[in-house]
Parts: C-alpha cells; sequence; structure tokens
C-alpha cells in the first residue's frame, strides 16, 4: 500500500508539491487577488501557469500529459492555493476532480487521447454540469433529455451553477437517455464549445469565490456526435456520483486551505495590533479563538488526508469523503468568522484578507453537496 499521511508525514516528493506550489501562490497569485475578485475576473493566465507545472493534470496519466499523482498530492496542491485564494483553489479543484476527472475515470482510449492532454496541460478549461434549477440536492431529478438520432445525440435542457461554463471549451454534462429507468436512465455526454445548440447563459453574481466562474448553460437541439457518449449508457448518474466522492475531497482541502489563511492572518494580526496598551495576542479570549481554530484545521486535516490516502488505495471512502467534507466547510465558516471578529472593524473591509475568506466560506458548505446531504450520506452508510 502507498505511503498514509494520516499516520505519518508527507513524502519527501509530497513535500516538494507542497512547497512548489505554496511559493507559486504566495509569489504569483497573492498579489493580484483582488484584482480578480472585484471584477469577478477568471484567472485565465494563472491557470495557464498552473498547467504548465503539471497542476491541471493531477489525477492523469502521463500518457495523457498529466502528472500521475493522487488525491493526497491534489488535497495538498488545493489546499495550499486556498490558503491565498480559495475561489482560484475551487476552480483548480473543479478543473481536476470533476470534468477531466470524468473522462479520466470513464472515458474510451479515443476520448482520453482527444480530450485529457489539452485539459492536463492548461490549454483548455474544463467545466462539468449537473446540478439544474429544478435538481439541486435532488441530483437525480434533472430534467435534461438527449435522444438518439441516428449518428447524433439530440440535448434539450438546461445546467445551472456550472463551475467555468463561460471560459471552458470541454464540458462533461449529464442528461436522461431512459424516462423509464430512473438513475439508471441518465448518461455522460461530452461537448465542445461551439457545439450547434449549446448556449452560454448567465453568468452569476456572486457573493464570494468570485474569480470562479460561475455559469448558466442551455441545450436547444444540441447536437452531439455518438461517439461523445461518456461511459456506458445510463451510467452518467452513477458515475457522476463516484465523481463527486473524490470532489468532496477536493473541496475539504479547499475548506481547510481558507480556514489556515484565515488563522494565519488572525495570528499576524494579533500580533501587531494594540487595544488598551497590549497586544491582542496577549487576551485570552483572543487566544482561545485563535486555539479552536487551529484544533479545527487539525483535525479537518487528519479526515480529509485519511479519505484521500483510501481513494488513493482503492478503499471504499463514501463514508469518510462525506465526513471529511462536512467537517472542513463547517470549520471553514466559523474559522472564517472568528478571524474576522479578531479584526474588529478592520476585518469587515477590503484592505485586509479576512474580508473575503468570509464571504467565499459559505460555498463550501452548499457546493458539492450541502452539509445536509453529507449526513445524509454519513447517516446512510451508519445504519445500512
Amino acid at each position: 500500500m502507498e505511503h498514509n499521511p494520516f499516520l505519518s508525514e508527507l513524502t519527501e516528493n509530497q513535500i516538494v508539491i507542497r512547497d512548489t506550489i505554496r511559493n507559486f501562490a504566495e509569489k504569483t497569485i497573492r498579489p493580484v487577488v483582488m484584482e480578480y475578485d472585484e471584477p469577478q475576473k477568471f484567472p485565465m493566465e494563472i491557470m495557464h501557469k498552473l498547467g504548465e507545472l503539471g497542476f491541471l493534470g493531477i489525477l492523469v496519466p502521463e500518457k495523457y500529459g498529466g502528472a500521475n499523482l493522487g488525491y493526497v498530492e491534489y488535497a495538498i496542491i488545493v489546499e495550499e492555493i486556498s490558503k491565498v485564494d480559495p475561489s482560484i483553489g475551487l476552480s483548480v479543484a473543479a478543473h481536476n476532480g470533476l470534468c477531466t476527472n470524468h473522462i479520466n475515470l470513464f472515458g474510451n482510449e479515443v476520448q482520453k487521447k482527444k480530450y485529457l492532454p489539452d485539459l492536463a496541460a492548461g490549454k483548455k478549461i474544463g467545466a462539468w454540469g449537473l446540478t439544474e434549477s429544478y435538481s439541486g440536492s435532488d441530483a437525480a431529478g434533472l430534467k435534461s433529455i438527449a435522444v438518439k438520432d441516428g449518428n447524433n445525440w439530440i440535448l434539450n435542457g438546461s445546467k445551472q451553477f456550472t463551475t467555468h461554463g463561460t471560459v471552458a471549451e470541454t464540458y462533461v454534462v449529464v442528461a436522461i437517455t431512459n424516462k423509464e429507468a430512473g438513475k439508471k436512465g441518465i448518461s455522460a455526454f461530452i461537448l465542445e464549445k461551439g457545439m450547434e445548440g449549446l448556449i452560454i447563459g448567465k453568468k452569476e453574481n456572486k457573493l464570494g469565490m468570485r474569480a470562479s466562474d460561475t455559469t448558466q448553460l442551455a441545450f436547444e437541439n444540441c447536437i452531439v456526435p455518438a461517439e461523445n457518449l461518456l461511459g456506458e449508457e445510463g451510467m452518467g448518474f452513477i458515475n457522476a456520483l463516484k465523481v463527486l466522492e473524490g470532489g468532496r475531497i477536493s473541496i475539504a482541502a479547499n475548506s481547510i486551505g481558507l480556514a489556515q489563511g484565515a488563522l494565519d492572518a488572525a495570528v499576524k494580526y494579533a500580533k501587531e495590533r494594540q487595544q488598551f496598551g497590549k497586544h491582542l495576542s496577549e487576551f485570552e479570549s483572543i487566544q482561545f479563538k485563535l486555539a479552536d481554530i487551529a484544533t479545527n484545521i487539525e483535525a479537518a486535516r487528519e479526515l480529509a488526508y485519511r479519505a484521500a490516502w483510501m481513494k488513493d488505495n482503492g478503499i471504499t471512502n463514501t463514508k469518510e469523503a462525506a465526513e471529511a467534507k462536512l467537517f472542513a466547510s463547517e470549520i471553514a465558516e466559523k474559522a472564517a468568522n472568528e478571524a474576522v471578529q479578531i479584526f474588529g472593524g478592520y476585518g469587515y473591509v477590503k484592505d485586509y484578507p479576512v474580508e473575503k475568506f468570509y464571504r467565499d466560506a459559505k460555498l463550501l458548505t452548499i457546493g458539492e453537496g450541502t452539509s445536509e446531504i453529507q449526513r445524509i450520506v454519513i447517516a446512510r452508510d451508519l445504519l445500512k
């Protein structure tokens, strides 16, 4: 079995990866965080650089141009980016873990050779469409339909909250192909920007994670070649759930990075800021807040790395991934909230980083399965 970071320290290779992405985030991302956040600008230049470094094909085998790393390394990379900018961390997580990984896990050889090299290199950005206006947490309740027509599928419907919907060139979407078969009547398809009938809709104006593009998609008699069916017909939803297991690990890492970034900022500020003739760090009430955040982060990190290690070793981790995502996302919210409280009035203005951490944190308890859905997943496992 592979090395288990839940039980011991990181390997030398993992430390090199961590230090490389940490340095990149500090030097390349930190100086321009608000330049992307304020106007909701997608950081295409940064994504291209991340692709050149091998961080957009983390899970992709080398023969398709990927880094051939595991979920532990994936978690490390997303966490380090998210300490500086959770929205770019989210984009890296979504690109690697959703569209790219769906093709990596369930595509045939022709599809992998056609799509994975450009996705892994960051030459093309990937989007993944599951959520619809009528089916949020009820993911199987989607309405989009694909009907076979000769050598094509004709796709009609829409998708909501599609990460990278505007900027992507490769899309993976799911749609009903057999109404009578329920969850086993849903299939996945690979779409390309420019396909007839693929309409890029409204870009959402979001509270946080503003540099990460979120868009509505529409399909109006969208013509999809039969060879773009991804995986077996009828297996789209089942395969999507498997993709989401890995996605939950990445959102846990995203949450841990955000919480750590908030803690680091709060510790620095507490040491510098004086009130009543003392540094904030000398007040026990502030010390207790910092101690609670730090403890929660350590616990969340252990949960996430355990789930990642299990995934790398082929061990069923549905419950563990849900536990990691649930706990990490909720402690990220708490960490950001307490960091703003420590900063006081300055925590409410954009001159300091905790204001952005506070806005970014909320999505983590919603995206890739709400906290309520994670609790259902965990409870089902306990009671089966």
